[in-house]
């Protein structure tokens, strides 16, 4: 006797799940071609034209997509055109510094629609989450998610090792934040911010590998593989700051035993010892000015590059990212001191590595915030983790 298979019945749940994927394909492949016809959205998402046509009703009800006139059209009839609106959506980007917090609210585009400074003297969760609200005003609604930027490390939205900002061991900033204001928020080193803003619209957005160096107080870099930021197993990659110098060298403090000796702040109490007067804002351009006439200014000049030709050689060797950028006082190297350090890493790198600067300087992690946080609003529907 042959039995009839009957299929169980789609849950409430799965089908609730499958449209919410479809819709954020839609928001997805709009937000990248900016403006399209509705043929072009189906060609772009594969949905047919009868599961597109009320998603983009709603989607234009929502205020995602607006409605523009007809688009040039070489056969037939023009069609109407659709246009993302950034502004549904918006991203909150907040930077713990040493003593102050700035906290900006963007749009997907990372246009600025408002910002906020302020003295980081209470407490952390507290300020973020009273500045968040009082900043986006009436477009709560509009908000997709926060990122925290921390000068640390970040593991599960946990941040340790920021001496600089009062966090020495474990706290949970994250999930905190994400308790009280009700949306996704990630927790990321500043530097891993910085990388995946120039892989979004910076220096690096062309390459799916780089490797970014930070040169301020301290030194970090940030790794993206595959186009996606490294964090690796503790969330501690890219913390190179603490390579050892010297057989037992350890870190202290929170800083590591490389940027305690090749730092911007190191170099700044060099540049003194050569040029006696107040410290300089920007030290590593005024090595570089100091060394074109002072014999003395123009070994040392050399011997930061060194340093840092083999910190990069050594990451190299190890993750090979093609690209590197550099960053902070890093990126204030004349031509002549970049090509001698791209020439430097050239003679010793195992594999052929670009070194360029870096190119949107305070933005990027502005955009590193927007790409962290765009993603982190579809992961629950899509696949956690995959910002």
């Amino acid at each position: 006797m042959v039995t009839d298979v009957v299929n169980p019945p789609t849950s409430p749940v799965s089908r609730e799940r499958s449209k919410e994927i479809k819709r954020l394909s839609v928001i997805s492949a709009a937000r990248q071609a900016r403006v399209l016809s509705r043929a072009e959205l189906t060609e772009l998402t594969g949905l047919s034209p009868a599961t597109l046509t009320p998603l983009v009703r709603a989607l234009i009800a929502e205020g995602y997509l607006i409605e523009r006139g007809p688009g040039a059209s070489r056969t037939g009839r023009p069609r109407a055109m659709l246009e993302f609106n950034p502004g549904a959506e918006l991203v909150a980007a907040v930077s713990l510094e040493p003593s102050r917090i700035s906290c900006e609210i963007a749009d997907s585009d990372g246009t600025v629609i408002a910002h906020r400074n302020a003295r980081l003297h209470t407490d952390i969760v507290e300020t973020i989450c009273r500045f968040v609200p009082e900043l986006v005003g009436e477009a709560m609604s509009a908000l997709r998610g926060v990122a925290i930027a921390v000068p640390g490390v970040s593991s599960g939205g946990a941040v340790r090792l920021a001496p600089s900002v009062g966090v020495i061991e474990g706290q949970p900033i994250g999930d905190s934040v994400q308790a009280i204001l009700g949306v996704p928020v990630v927790v990321d080193n500043d530097v891993n911010l910085m990388a995946a803003g120039e892989h979004a619209a910076g220096a690096g957005n062309d390459v799916t590998d780089l490797l970014l160096l930070h040169v301020a107080d301290g030194i970090g870099a940030g790794l993206i593989l595959d186009g996606r930021v490294r964090r690796g197993a503790a969330g501690a990659a890219g913390e190179v700051g603490f390579l050892p110098l010297e057989p037992g060298d350890q870190g202290h403090d929170g800083v590591g035993p490389f940027e305690a000796r090749w730092s911007e702040n190191a170099i700044a109490e060099r540049v003194v010892a050569l040029r006696p007067g107040r410290r300089p804002t920007a030290p590593v351009r005024e090595l570089v000015e100091l060394s074109r006439t002072d014999d003395e200014a123009a070994g040392y000049l050399r011997e930061v590059l060194g340093a840092w030709a083999r910190l990069i050689v050594s990451c190299v060797c190890v993750v090979d990212p093609g690209r590197v950028l550099l960053s902070g006082a890093a990126a204030d190297l004349d031509d002549a001191a970049l090509d001698l350090l791209q020439s430097l890493v050239s003679l010793a790198a195992p594999a052929a590595t670009e070194v360029r600067r870096a190119v949107l300087g305070d933005r990027a992690v502005l955009h590193g915030a927007v790409s962290y946080a765009l993603a982190a609003a579809t992961a629950p529907a899509v696949a956690a983790g995959s910002f």
